[in-house]
């Protein structure tokens, strides 16, 4: 097994991850499964962007385009003006934060790291936009490149693997060569919770996610109030803060090196108390 990947290359600089870090979500967008709409004035979009931040957030990851099951696409147009509107206003407003921008569009990619995007989060791993993987490798950006089985507006009917973690260990395997073939030094990866899987090959996945430790790359999970959580107790998005906690905490101790989060003030918590193992086995 290789030895984890521990370092990212932000804007020209090495950053290394001595402890997971914690990725707050800002979503653009009308129609999120949790709070779509809710951030929809720059002054709502700055006022949650420095509380995540103040709440310990390490890098904010924005999202223009909805990609939550049964979401339906929108143009590249409109993703690439909404991508322009938002780090127009952040990266003016908080010049040394790392931003990711959410887009499987390699063109909508491109115009995020011209306006300062630091990473580029692509739910399909490279599936959906063949010119992606080119088009990052030419940016000099870390990727994050997440398992998906099918596209949004499908992925969620009937999903179906013989063993979930051995198949999604061999498509992500697939595109992590594909990508270091195309010169992307510095791959996050993420099994791709919720994007085409039932309730039972999330927490088979969740179990088994030391598995992933076989690709020596840093992990992302993104758990949070997803329905692998609220669907599990008959609740809902707004009532899954704490089971996403639960969660968050199990996929710390199962390896995870970034966790992606609405909540970011709970997730800091779970890191620190995760954290506090190295004391008690120190």
């Amino acid at each position: 097994m290789l030895e984890k990947k521990k370092t990212l290359t932000l804007r020209g600089k090495l950053f290394r991850i001595e402890r997971p870090l914690v990725m707050g979500i800002l979503n653009y967008t009308p129609n999120s499964f949790y709070d779509g709409g809710c951030y929809n004035t720059a002054e709502k979009l700055i006022e949650h962007t420095r509380t995540m931040l103040e709440d310990g957030a390490d890098m904010i990851d924005i999202g223009c385009v909805s990609t939550k099951p049964g979401s339906a696409d929108v143009s590249a147009e409109e993703e690439t003006n909404k991508v322009k509107q938002v780090l127009g206003l952040l990266v003016k407003e908080f010049p040394e934060v790392c931003f990711s921008v959410d887009t499987w569009r390699a063109s909508v990619a491109e115009v995020a790291v011209d306006m300062g995007a630091s990473i580029i989060n692509d739910v399909s791993g490279g599936l959906y936009d063949e010119d992606m993987l080119d088009t990052v490798a030419r940016l000099h950006v870390p990727y994050v490149l997440m398992h998906t089985q099918g596209k949004p507006d499908t992925m969620q009917v009937n999903p179906h693997y013989e063993n979930v973690t051995d198949e999604v260990c061999q498509q992500l395997s697939q595109q992590v060569r594909k990508a270091q073939e195309k010169g992307i030094n510095d791959i996050i990866i993420d099994p791709g919770f919720g994007f085409g899987k039932t309730l039972e090959h999330n927490y088979e996945l969740l179990y088994n996610l030391k598995q992933f430790d076989i690709f020596g790359l840093p992990i992302l999970v993104g758990v949070s109030r997803k329905s692998m959580i609220y669907k599990l107790f008959n609740s809902t998005p707004q009532n899954a803060l704490n089971g996403t906690t639960v969660v968050n905490t199990i996929a710390l101790l199962n390896h995870a090196d970034i966790l992606r989060v609405h909540d970011v003030k709970q997730a800091v918590e779970a890191v620190r108390i995760v954290e506090m193992r190295k004391i008690a086995f120190s």
